[in-house]
């Protein structure tokens, strides 16, 4: 594999966060978990509740969930596999904050996603219009749980 890698993910249930640790490993790349300065509670994350926290925000383009960590050495990286749930569709508007965070010039993007109902759908596109910089995309992919050999088939085509 070329390059260092970061495989940074946001993770509400925990699911995509062990997805993200597998990435991690196998592409013996480094791991940062996306925590948002206030966590989400059980009610904030009902979706049938559209004035639950999670709800209010997909239902704004302009929420930023604040971040509480940050990466401190992004210009390290050359490859940043980015993880998430599928919300609403798209990727949990706390991705678009991290991703208006850094300037991710000459480093190629990979979106992954994890749902319960859900596909990738357009969520991988959706977010580069966050990005600064010019970047390379590579097509987002959902992977549900940390199976091996499905993400050494992501791996060799992103990496």
């Amino acid at each position: 594999m070329s390059g260092k890698v970061l495989v940074a993910v946001f993770s509400a249930s925990g699911v995509t966060k062990r997805v993200g640790q597998e990435i991690a490993r196998i592409s013996d790349g480094d791991f940062f978990e996306i925590v948002p300065e206030e966590i989400y509670t059980a009610k904030d994350l009902d979706w049938t509740d559209n004035k639950s926290r999670s709800s209010v925000e997909m239902n704004d383009p302009d929420s930023r969930p604040a971040i509480l960590n940050k990466v401190s050495n992004m210009s390290e990286y050359d490859t940043v596999i980015i993880g998430f749930p599928i919300w609403w569709g798209i990727a949990p508007r706390i991705i678009d904050t991290f991703l208006e965070s850094y300037d991710f010039s000459g480093k190629t993007i990979v979106p992954f996603c994890t749902s319960g109902g859900s596909g990738v759908g357009h969520s991988d596109t959706e977010l580069h219009k966050y990005v600064k910089g010019s970047v390379k995309w590579e097509k987002g992919v959902q992977i549900n749980r940390p199976n091996e050999s499905e993400i050494r088939k992501m791996l060799k085509k992103v990496l």
